[in-house]
């Protein structure tokens, strides 16, 4: 087994369709974040992005994209914002983990959305958790007969706050691949505000997030689309989605809504009409991401299987990075796990981001007033 190092945005086309081909040999990778778009976006906003590729006979049979630090400590691209991550190979082929990270200067590599096909890493992974799907099938008729057919215990309630937000608000309408900027960055504002408002780290406070969304906004690959979904109110947005998709796989990625129209249950609304036009447009997995949300329950149709760990060589870097991380991903996992436990998490959360947020109006009118903070 050859191993060589590339950077994403240099990688020749040949290699790029060696990876597409790779892709296409199992439906375990499929995802549109195990692609190179997806690389290559994330390599053009953050430094230390390389792949490598593995080359058997001289011929690429695998791709393994990371991130690695000055200290050689790696992680998987995309860390905290891909929900789907592995070494994407031909079916067989196999590798040495350490001999793999040696290769690519790594003492360790962090992953939280491994993919539960990857075998040689299978004695790293400290933990496995369920990444709810939906298997995507097109309907008789339009929208409200494939509703029916394929949800039945949201069908009536769903439909019927559809017809009452269309007689408060204006007609309702749906845009599958809407490319007005203007509408992505109304899901910015309504997503940094969630973040905000659940005590969550806001992503969109980071530029180079903001640039790397905007980036795949504009990818209209065969293999690859940034597409931006809204649900509209006459010309009022409702509520908005962002994510890429492949040929067969659609992520859902960043959700948001109007916090104001709550009560029409946008987000639900959102992901149904989703489900139904990725169906026609081929696609035929919608990814719902690891978490447990009470909606993604409701929309699963089956679930995936995701690990997160470390895989490691022996190397004091690596000795001191799980020491420090294994304690923390393990206290957070066994909040989550627990209803008793998750509830006054999430309730504390909220009440900080709360409190965060009336801090900052309270400053945004002081510095209108001209009293700037300093002053307080």
């Amino acid at each position: 087994m050859e191993i060589t190092i590339h950077r994403p945005q240099e990688m020749d086309a040949s290699l790029r369709r060696a990876w597409h081909r790779v892709m296409a040999e199992s439906p375990d990778y499929g995802n549109p974040f195990l692609g190179p778009e997806f690389a290559g976006g994330i390599g053009t906003y953050r430094g230390g992005v390389h792949v490598a590729v593995l080359h058997e006979g001289g011929e690429p049979v695998g791709f393994f994209p990371y991130e690695r630090n000055s200290f050689g400590v790696g992680r998987a691209i995309g860390l905290g914002l891909s929900d789907c991550q592995a070494l994407v190979h031909r079916p067989g082929v196999t590798w040495d983990t350490r001999e793999l990270l040696r290769a690519c200067g790594l003492s360790v590599f962090e992953f939280d959305h491994l993919v539960e096909e990857q075998k040689p890493f299978s004695g790293y992974v400290t933990g496995t958790f369920a990444s709810p799907v939906v298997d995507l099938k097109v309907g008789d008729g339009g929208y409200p007969e494939w509703l029916r057919g394929a949800y039945p215990g949201l069908a009536k309630t769903t439909l019927k706050k559809e017809r009452r937000l269309g007689r408060d608000l204006g007609e309702m309408r749906f845009v599958f691949d809407e490319r007005d900027p203007r509408a992505l960055r109304t899901l910015m504002r309504w997503k940094s505000a969630q973040y905000r408002r659940t005590g969550r780290m806001d992503r969109f406070a980071r530029p180079w997030i903001v640039d790397l969304v905007d980036h795949l906004f504009q990818a209209r690959e065969e293999h690859f689309t940034g597409v931006l979904s809204v649900v509209y109110a006459g010309d009022r947005p409702v509520a908005a989605h962002f994510g890429p998709r492949s040929r067969t796989v659609f992520a859902a990625w960043f959700t948001a809504y109007d916090p104001e129209l709550r009560y029409y249950s946008p987000g639900l609304i959102m992901h149904l009409r989703m489900a139904e036009a990725a169906g026609r447009e081929g696609v035929r997995v919608m990814d719902l991401g690891r978490g447990d949300k009470e909606y993604k329950d409701w929309l699963k149709t089956r679930e995936l299987r995701v690990g997160e760990g470390f895989a490691t060589r022996p190397h004091p870097v690596a000795t001191a990075l799980r020491m420090w991380r294994r304690p923390v991903r393990g206290l957070r996992n066994t909040v989550l796990a627990h209803s008793t436990l998750r509830e006054p998490a999430d309730r504390l959360l909220k009440t900080v981001g709360s409190l965060r947020t009336s801090v900052g109006a309270e400053r945004d009118g002081a510095d209108r007033d001209g009293v700037g903070p300093h002053m307080r």
